[in-house]
């Protein structure tokens, strides 16, 4: 179970360092591997291998004749990477995520449960200020009763 959100840097290369309280648990669960791909929201997913693969048997099974479906398959599909954390604990993400997600030096890797977002840190702090309005709204029907 993956939870908090952490600002890390990347590097000259592109590689992002995973925090020491996630490797030793992606390392057990996954010796490593892991899938990036891109998020509609403009950031970058990040599931450990065997998560992922449920996603993508799913999401091919699904039927390319209908435009959104096929434009959601061209997206998380279509952009999925395979990668390995190096020896350090560093992933190398490609020059096509990091454009996609504007990924510059500075990012946010929040845990999601099963898998990591990663955003560009200016883009997740104004993410963040644009969702504190969902909370003046009305809420989704899923959210009625729930209570922290």
């Amino acid at each position: 179970m993956f939870q908090g959100a952490t600002q890390l840097n990347l590097d000259s290369k592109g590689r992002l360092a995973i925090p020491a309280r996630h490797r030793d648990m992606l390392l057990s669960a996954c010796a490593g591997s892991l899938v990036l791909t891109a998020d509609a929201d403009g950031c970058l997913l990040m599931y450990p291998q065997p998560e992922w693969q449920p996603i993508r048997e799913k999401l091919l099974k699904l039927s390319a004749l209908n435009p959104k479906i096929r434009a959601l398959q061209r997206r998380l599909i279509g952009y999925a990477e395979d990668v390995l954390m190096d020896g350090a604990g560093r992933v190398l993400i490609s020059p096509s995520l990091r454009n996609y997600a504007m990924l510059d030096k500075r990012v946010m890797l929040v845990g999601q449960g099963n898998k990591f977002e990663l955003w560009d840190e200016a883009k997740w702090q104004a993410q963040q200020e644009t969702s504190l309005t969902f909370m003046d709204g009305d809420l989704p029907a899923e959210l009625d009763g729930f209570s922290l």
